[in-house]
């Protein structure tokens, strides 16, 4: 037998506990170094994050809204990027109880971190091998990965989202978090946040959600560009049916609702952001660039409606042809549409013109200051009488649009048929320049040439004026004489403009109203309806018409931005269909016109005071006169052809020109018709022949001519 002491019986536990006291030891060593490293780690990550933003401060998209706060339209951020703004209050309440049951069910009682989710996560990563199969991801560890942008698979990216997100709670309220998950959650491309995203797939502001609507919503930001449901509707639906399954599970939805929510279709194309009043939210964006929400004066609905019918106006006239619109609040000033152009991305008619603040040519517009001028300084009445014959300023000679002169006329017709001379010859008696005074008055500046004064010219269009100035102007119209700024909630106002003079007096201002109420409507217009003008400017370069009731102000302009000449373009026909059209599209905003104030003159022409009965130049000299009556037709030696082989005689009309009515008509040398003030007459003839036609006028002035009738 070898010397060999056999072993103590209690040799080998003893061992065992040995080994385990090391073992143990090792271990407390090891944790106390990983400990040290970890705390090492968190310290140097804690270095490198950013501070918790401010919701109120994120960088988000300007939105331009209505003065109703609804959205009119959107930009994208800097970096191109659709995220609007948007806080709890704006957004479903059922989305937001969808998405807590489903993504973070304790959100409101952790730190920022769910260490039993934490713990599953775990341990599916061990059991995958090193591969991440779920996040365990709380809202808060979320906006952590969305605030740095980085990569949450690694372990490494892991600890860092949660200690960011450590800080975030620790800097943040819950509320705040939740504020920044609904603007940075990602829905695929460029869409961030559930208010563009609400928009973009479904169209509508997301303060009401569907239950299948609010279910995607949810699903979409873990895999945004795989479930873009405009790229693959299929996956999109798949989300969005688990997250209904879920939820459904978990009892926040009942199964009812979540199996007809399934059958609600997904949307398979994003939708284009709003673009209403977009000239005009342009502006504001570019006065305003730092502002997140620009409040407009601008009524989204009334807007709605004006661009559409401008859109359509547009096209049945001509493609290349633009319309503007201004509509506004006649008391307060304030723009409640602007219509810039017949389309934004009309490139045909240059859509991206804004014709509200382009200087065009007037056309008549200005005719009812002269008039509104000539009431105040008592030079006339709408019932006085006024010539409307052949008339010449030194080398300036005016014409009616139709080439024809009416004779004796009353200023009321003068106006509601906008007869051009009649219109220069109370223009020279005002004065052009106090009309362009007038006019700044109503915040209606002219725009003239270089080194040019106003002259006779401008009452027929031969100036510069925006649409939107013209509202302006005729708004003053239609208060009585009193101007008013109009303003779209951006521009700055003057100070107090209430000791401003006024534009006319009430009772001449009235005088204007009631007989641009008389104005014949087009034909899809009723009459009395509103009081309003129309203009064309020379050349059919632009049509107007501009008009208003008790409590709205509307303008028009129809033309080409380029200025190109489109014939046959006309203010009654171009543009005052669609001023009736948008006064229809005013709804409860529709008011009577004022009614007439203390002091006006209602009366015919035979009531009237004697000098009032006839409007007189206040210096006749300055105004060329003829020497007695002109037959205008049918001219000295003419052959007319009034069909006696055919054994129908035609009638013959005389025309006269000139001369001081009533006219004497005679055919050789008989009498055979007198007018009180027309400048024709109508004479039946016996025969063929020649004839001698003569006319005396008031002052015993004649002219004649023979002419041959066969």
């Amino acid at each position: 037998m070898s010397g060999m002491a056999a072993p103590s019986p209690d040799h080998g536990p003893r061992l065992w506990a040995r080994l385990l006291v090391l073992g143990g030891f090792m271990l407390f060593v090891g944790a106390a170094a990983g400990a040290i490293q970890i705390n090492s780690m968190i310290a140097g990550i804690s270095r490198t994050l950013p501070p918790a933003p401010d919701p109120a401060l994120l960088p988000v998209s300007v939105v331009v809204v209505d003065r109703n706060g609804q959205l009119l339209r959107p930009f994208t951020t800097a970096d191109g990027r659709w995220r609007l703004p948007v806080t709890q209050a704006q957004v479903d309440r059922r989305f937001l109880d969808m998405l807590l049951a489903y993504e973070d069910g304790g959100f409101y009682e952790h730190d920022g971190i769910a260490w039993t989710s934490m713990a599953r996560a775990a341990g599916q990563f061990l059991l995958a091998g090193g591969r991440v199969v779920s996040g365990g991801s709380t809202l808060t560890m979320q906006v952590a990965r969305l605030i740095e942008g980085g990569s949450t698979r690694s372990l490494d990216g892991k600890l860092r989202q949660m200690v960011h997100a450590g800080r975030i709670e620790r800097e943040l309220g819950k509320e705040q978090i939740l504020d920044l998950y609904l603007s940075l959650a990602p829905y695929g491309g460029n869409i961030e946040g559930i208010r563009a995203a609400s928009l973009a797939y479904f169209g509508k502001e997301p303060s009401r959600l569907t239950t299948a609507e609010a279910a995607l919503l949810v699903a979409l930001p873990q895999s945004p560009e795989a479930r873009r449901p405009d790229r693959d509707p299929g996956a999109a639906r798949a989300a969005r049916d688990m997250v209904l399954d879920r939820l459904a599970v978990a009892g926040v939805l009942s199964r009812e609702e979540a199996a007809a929510a399934r059958l609600e279709p997904i949307p398979t194309a994003r939708r284009d952001f709003p673009m209403l009043a977009a000239h005009m939210a342009q502006a504001a964006q570019t006065a305003q660039p730092q502002i997140r929400e620009i409040a407009l004066t601008i009524d989204k609905p009334l807007q709605d409606a004006l661009e559409r019918l401008a859109a359509a106006r547009a096209r049945f006239i001509d493609p290349r042809v633009s319309v503007a619109i201004v509509a506004a609040d006649v008391e307060s000033g304030e723009v409640l549409a602007s219509v810039g152009s017949a389309g934004l991305f009309n490139s045909e008619s240059q859509g991206f013109v804004d014709m509200t603040t382009a200087v065009r040519s007037p056309g008549s517009t200005l005719k009812p200051f002269i008039y509104g001028l000539a009431f105040e300084m008592g030079l006339a009445h709408p019932a006085s009488l006024i010539e409307d014959r052949p008339t010449a300023f030194g080398a300036y000679v005016p014409a009616n649009f139709d080439g024809f002169t009416r004779g004796t006329v009353s200023i009321r017709q003068a106006l509601t048929e906008s007869l051009n001379i009649p219109a220069i010859v109370v223009l020279d008696a005002v004065g052009p320049a106090q009309l362009a005074l007038r006019l700044r008055r109503a915040h209606a500046p002219l725009r003239f040439p270089p080194d040019t004064a106003p002259s006779l010219a401008i009452g027929l269009g031969g100036v510069g004026v925006t649409l939107r100035d013209l509202v302006s102007a005729y708004a003053a119209i239609a208060r009585g004489g009193r101007s008013v700024l109009l303003t779209d909630g951006v521009t700055p106002l003057p100070a107090a403009m209430d000791g401003a003079a006024p534009v006319f007096d009430p009772v001449a201002t009235w005088y204007v109203a009631d007989i641009l109420a008389d104005v014949p409507p087009p034909l899809n217009g009723s009459p009395g309806r509103i009081a309003y003008k129309t203009g064309t400017s020379y050349g059919y370069r632009d049509a107007w018409a501009i008009g208003f009731d008790g409590r709205t102000v509307v303008g028009v302009w129809v033309g080409r931005p380029d200025g190109t000449p489109v014939p046959g373009l006309a203010g009654i026909t171009a543009a005052a269909p669609v001023l009736f059209e948008a006064f229809d599209r005013l709804g409860q905003r529709q008011a009577p016109l004022p009614r007439a104030p203390a002091g006006a003159l209602i009366a015919s022409n035979t009531e009237l005071p004697a000098p009032l009965r006839r409007f007189r130049h206040p210096d006749q000299e300055m105004v060329a006169r003829d020497t007695g009556p002109q037959i205008a037709f049918p001219s000295d030696g003419v052959d007319l052809d009034l069909a006696y082989a055919a054994n129908v005689i035609s009638p013959l009309t005389i025309k006269v020109r000139n001369g001081v009515p009533p006219f004497t008509f005679m055919t050789n040398g008989l009498p055979v018709g007198r007018t009180a003030f027309a400048r024709e007459s109508r004479w039946q003839p016996d025969g063929p022949g020649y004839v001698t036609l003569s006319v005396i006028d008031a002052e015993g002035r004649a002219d004649s001519v023979t002419v041959f009738l066969n």
